[in-house]
C-alpha cells in the first residue's frame, strides 16, 4: 500500500491576499490627494480659458452695440427671438448663467468698462485661486479665498 501524499491545491492563502490589500490601500493613500489636486488644476485652467471668452465676447459687443456688456446674461443667448443689446448670443448658457466648471462669475459695469470676477464655488474643493479681469484683459489671481482685485499679481 501507498502512504496517503497530501497535494498542496493550488491558490493564495488569507496573508498573500491581506498583503494584496494593504498594498492596493497605500497606494490609494498617496494616489487620491493628488487626483483632488489634479482636478482642482484643471477646473482652474477651464476658468482661465472661460474668462479669455468673455474678454473676446466684450469686444465683439462693443463692436457690435458700442458699449460693453453690464451683466452676463447680455453676452448669452436670447430666451426668445433673435440676438439684440439684451441678450447677444456670444456666450453659452451653461457660462452666462455665472456658475461653470465650479466657479462663479461675476460681472459688473465700471465707468471704464466692466470687471469679472471668477471664485470657487467651495475654496480647496472646487479650487484654490480666485481670478479677476477688466477690460484691459489681464488676468489677475488671488492664492486664497479673497476676491482677486486690479492691485492682484498677474497670472503669468
Amino acid at each position: 500500500m501507498q502512504p496517503c501524499v497530501r497535494r498542496r491545491t493550488s491558490g493564495f492563502s488569507l496573508i498573500e491576499l491581506l498583503i494584496v490589500i494593504a498594498i492596493i490601500l497605500i497606494i490609494l493613500t498617496i494616489a487620491v490627494p493628488k487626483l483632488g489636486t489634479a482636478r482642482m488644476n484643471a477646473s482652474e485652467m477651464a476658468v482661465i480659458r472661460e474668462i479669455q471668452t468673455i474678454n473676446t465676447s466684450q469686444s465683439q459687443y462693443l463692436s457690435q452695440f458700442g458699449k460693453y456688456a453690464t451683466t452676463l446674461a447680455e453676452l448669452g443667448p436670447p430666451t426668445s427671438g433673435g440676438p439684440g443689446p439684451a441678450a447677444a448670443d456670444l456666450l453659452p448658457s451653461s457660462l452666462a448663467s455665472g456658475e461653470k466648471d465650479g466657479y462663479t462669475f461675476v460681472m459688473a459695469a465700471t465707468p471704464q468698462g466692466y470687471t469679472v470676477n471668477a471664485n470657487p464655488k467651495v475654496y480647496n474643493s472646487t479650487g484654490r485661486r480666485t481670478f479677476f479681469c477688466d477690460q484691459s484683459m489681464i488676468i489677475h489671481q488671488n492664492w486664497s479665498s479673497e476676491p482677486a482685485n486690479a492691485n492682484s499679481p498677474e497670472l503669468k
